[in-house]
């Protein structure tokens, strides 16, 4: 009889499953595909064949792929491979806290020409939870003056590292990040700082006091382990992030994914000082063949050395983890983590450290997300290019997840001496 495992068969998004076949044919040729709805009822699908062992066998942790949306060993490439239905969707997971993603594992007795759904029964099949929040979390909705954001508190007794988690342009209140982040010993506020509730859309300016107020909410929070926090952030995220690291000496330890070193659109506001942003090319924006935007040269001359708009990153006393996808097509991350990097060495400084990925995108995602390489920003664009090489780009998710909870938990737990 054919079965079809997986194991867990719920677990954290973040952490690989087991997924294997027994009773088949030796040899045999086996269609695997998975499934996923998404919230909004979007439908994403991927797929790949193998040939069973002698014994009649698929064990995704050794059996390559044949074909399909990859080939070779990949335990966790039909979850890294999922694609959407309709172009231009992201998947992204909206309510963390009441459901999981449910991925549905299919096997079929052969290969299969690819479509995106498959009407035949299957022979086997397993369906696998993907929660974004484990057990024992709490989950907090924040309100507190300006503040508009979402606390996430681990379990237990003791105190813990605090971090501000921050996403881009895009607006609104993602929490799939910091609920993650909390499951692995973080309290991790999920901030909004656009396109959410009263904050407009698209600011005119970005205004430092209202995230040294979340940064001091964090700190007051019986919960946290001072005297510093720390910020994972991507894009326009990134941007702010790299402001808050300079002016606020809450924060010591910064996670600036795919961001610039530089003032992007709105002035930052801090106590009477205001730092402008530079001038843009527009003629700069291109399209490639799929109709996706490129943003990648846009900002070349404000990040020029002399430019005004530059952050003065040598004034941080923290520390930096630069996360790179030297595929990004959205911004050329790329030089501006150099371009921060030499600023900070003719200061004599060493406070950093460069995780560059050759083939990864702009969107850089906890492990096992799939790519995405293009999706729109309300207001500014409706087909944004992102870049990205499949299986480059998840290795990179996989390995960056792993080093920023590292560097995390370095700058952001006090390291005890022992006394003789």
């Amino acid at each position: 009889m054919v079965q079809l495992t997986a194991t867990p068969t719920s677990t954290l998004v973040d952490e690989p499953v087991h997924i294997r076949a027994t009773g088949l044919a030796p040899f045999q040729l086996v269609s695997l595909h998975a499934t996923l709805e998404d919230e909004k009822g979007m439908f994403f699908n991927s797929w790949a064949y193998y040939r069973a062992n002698e014994v009649g066998e698929v064990d995704l942790d050794r059996a390559p792929a044949l074909g399909g949306d990859y080939t070779g060993v990949h335990p966790m490439g039909l979850f890294w491979s999922l694609k959407p239905e309709i172009f231009l969707t992201r998947l992204c997971k909206r309510d963390v806290m009441n459901s999981p993603f449910k991925v549905q594992i299919k096997l079929y007795d052969k290969e299969l020409p690819i479509q995106p759904k498959v009407t035949r029964a299957p022979t086997a099949s397993v369906t696998v939870e993907r929660w974004y929040m484990a057990s024992g979390v709490t989950r907090i909705q924040v309100r507190e003056g300006r503040i508009r954001a979402t606390l996430f508190v681990p379990p237990g007794d003791g105190q813990l590292p605090g971090v501000i988690d921050m996403y881009g342009g895009t607006g609104g209140l993602l929490e799939s990040r910091a609920s993650l982040l909390a499951s692995h010993g973080f309290v991790c506020l999920a901030l909004a700082h656009c396109g959410f509730e009263d904050l407009p859309a698209q600011p005119d300016k970005i205004d430092l006091e209202y995230f040294e107020e979340a940064a001091n909410f964090l700190l007051k929070h019986p919960k946290v382990l001072g005297p510093g926090i720390g910020i994972v952030s991507v894009c326009k995220g990134a941007e702010i992030g790299l402001s808050m690291a300079i002016h606020l000496k809450q924060v010591v330890a910064s996670v600036l994914i795919n961001g610039p070193n530089f003032v992007l659109s709105a002035p930052h506001v801090y106590r009477g000082l205001i730092l402008k942003p530079g001038s843009f090319s527009t003629e700069l924006i291109h399209s490639n063949s799929y109709g996706l935007i490129d943003f990648y040269h846009v900002f070349d001359k404000s990040n020029q050395e002399k430019s005004p708009s530059v952050l003065p990153i040598e004034k941080a006393k923290g520390h930096f983890l630069f996360i790179v996808g030297e595929a990004d097509k959205n911004i050329n991350s790329k030089v501006f983590a150099k371009n921060a990097i030499e600023q900070l060495k003719r200061h004599g400084k060493n406070n950093w450290t460069l995780l560059s990925y050759p083939g990864a995108g702009h969107m850089i995602d906890p492990p096992y997300s799939p790519l995405c390489t293009g999706s729109a920003i309300p207001g500014v664009c409706s087909a944004v290019h992102w870049g990205g090489e499949l299986v480059p780009h998840v290795a990179a998710q996989e390995h960056s997840w792993r080093e920023i909870q590292k560097f995390l938990r370095k700058h952001l737990t006090p390291v005890v001496t022992s006394q003789i």
